[in-house]
Parts: structure tokens; sequence; C-alpha cells
């Protein structure tokens, strides 16, 4: 550059004319820091503008999540019979006479009122699969002509074998199963659930009475629709309120082990003992009416029909 400087000035001077001197260029400004940055058009701070976007955006700002005051409640019914395992137990008068229900197996040999167990499920979901898993299992037979009712209800993951087992304990091979939807739905997820816990399924060879399938073929077209709670409303007058959905049960115990109040699993409870209790005057109801015979069958293989109910 200076020697190409020095060219231009020898000629210039040869031809009379004076270099103008050059101006070094100035350097570029440093950004200020952003503590320093200049504030938006009319005075306001960048905190000023994303309030007003919030405002025309109709934006709430974000707030901490209120917690209640004073101790949460926790109190479960019932006792802790293994870490995270509560069991609770209840009885109420049944009036009923001995005899056999008109339920009989495929041998024509009479199923006794003592070997019912009607079963039901409270379970993390509808979908069914390795990933559902039932958090509460209640079951009700008879004992000195009064209908008892006992619940199991885990409060930690871990205690899901205990239930399990101490479920296994209330079965007999003689005991005859009684449930709405449960072929379909209860007792396979439970099938699952001792596989994947390693445990004897005991469930798998104990005769079953499923109460839906007798209950759609007599009156599908008939109602509305064939749910549990509509049979106790038509059947049985019973018209259940303050009860919480069954939908709602999932919600209802995963808020309790994340340290939330009890009141809704206890309502998960009350909704399964009133399942249990309707099962039974299901039994009864259809009875008394002459609607039809029942006829109880061993559980069929995988893929194979085998519903059992009322003929």
């Amino acid at each position: 550059m200076s020697a190409l400087a020095k060219r231009l000035g020898l000629l210039r001077r040869q031809a009379g004319t004076a270099l103008p001197s050059v101006t070094p260029t100035p350097p570029l400004p440093t950004a200020a820091p952003r503590a320093q940055w200049p504030r938006a058009e009319g005075g306001r701070s960048p905190e000023q503008v994303v309030e007003q976007l919030r405002k025309l955006m109709k934006l709430r700002a974000p707030t901490p999540a209120l917690r209640a005051s004073g101790p949460v409640d926790r109190a479960l019914p019932g006792e802790e019979i293994a870490p995270g395992l509560r069991y609770y137990e209840q009885t109420a008068p049944w009036p009923h006479d001995d005899h056999a229900l008109a339920l009989y197996d495929i041998r024509h040999e009479p199923a006794k009122r003592s070997d019912l167990l009607a079963f039901d499920t409270e379970t993390t979901g509808l979908a069914g699969g390795t990933g559902t898993r039932a958090f509460m299992i209640g079951a009700a037979d008879f004992v000195d002509g009064a209908l008892r009712i006992r619940q199991l209800c885990i409060t930690t993951l871990g205690a899901e074998r205990a239930m399990l087992k101490t479920f296994s304990t209330w079965l007999r091979p003689e005991t005859v199963l009684v449930s709405y939807n449960g072929r379909s739905y209860d007792r396979p997820l439970l099938t699952t659930r001792y596989r994947l816990a390693r445990l004897r399924d005991p469930l798998i060879e104990l005769r079953h009475v499923d109460l839906l399938h007798p209950v759609r073929r007599r009156y599908r077209g008939v109602w509305a629709n064939c749910k549990l709670a509509t049979v106790e409303r038509e059947l049985l007058g019973v018209l259940r309120e303050d009860d919480l959905p069954g939908s709602e049960a999932p919600a209802a115990w995963l808020n309790y082990l994340r340290g939330g109040s009890a009141d809704k699993l206890r309502r998960v409870g009350l909704h399964n003992a009133q399942d249990l209790r309707s099962l039974f005057g299901l039994l009864e109801a259809m009875r008394d009416a002459a609607v039809v015979d029942t006829v109880v069958v061993p559980d069929a293989p995988m893929g194979a029909r085998g519903d059992c109910g009322f003929g």
C-alpha cells in the first residue's frame, strides 16, 4: 500500500497536483452491556414490554401453587398389614335363604352360596396390558348369614406383590367367582400381574360367573346401555349419590401417592364396596324375577369361548 501511495504521489507531483491526505476509518462501536441497553420507544423497560404483551395476549403471570394450610388428610380406613398394604373389612346383614340361587356347574352340581366370591378391582387405567396395575382389590362373600366385604389397597408400588399374595389366600378350589365384565378385564389383568410378580395365578382354574353377559342378552335394546350403574337403577332401585366415577380412580390414587389428600381415595373404596353389593343384589334380583338359570363353567383357555351366565 505504501509503495503504491508513493508511486501515485510521484505521478501527481509530476502532474503538478498534491495527493490528498487519507484519514483512518474510526473503529466500530462495541455493543453496550445488557444492563445498559437503551430503553424501548417511549422509555419502557424490557420488563414493561413483556407485561404489555401479556395483557395483549390475555395471559396471566405465572403464580406459585397454593399449598393447603394445615396438615393434609392422609387417613385411610382399615389397618396396615404389610408395608404399604392396607386391609379393610366390613359386614352388613343380607336377607337371603340358603338354597343355591339356581347356580349349577356343567356337571349339574349345585354351587353353594358359601362358595360365591364377588370381586372387583380399581386400576390405574382402562387400557389393560402390562402397564396397568390394580391398586385396590375388593371381594365379598357370605359369612354367618352376613355379607362380608374385604378390601386391599396399596399405598406404595412395592406393596403389589403382598396384595396379590393376600388375595390368593381368599380363594379355594371350590370358589365360584362373581364379577361384572371380570372375564374380559379384571381377571386377565390380575393374571398378568401375578405372572409379572412371578406368582402362581390362583384365578385361572376357578369357575366364574360374569353377570355382564346375561344382562346383555336379556336387556340389550331394552335399556340405553348395560353399565352396572344402569343395572342398579333399573333392577335394584339404587341411585348413587356423590359417587366418584371410576374414571377418576387412577388420579385419586396417584394424588395420594404424591402426598395428597386421602379424601378421593376413600371415595374410591366406597365405590368399590357398592359394586360388590350390587353384584349379589343382581344375582338375587334375577333369580327372584325367574329371569333365567345360571350356568357356571370353568374359565376357557385363551382364544376359546367360555361365556358363563344366564342361559
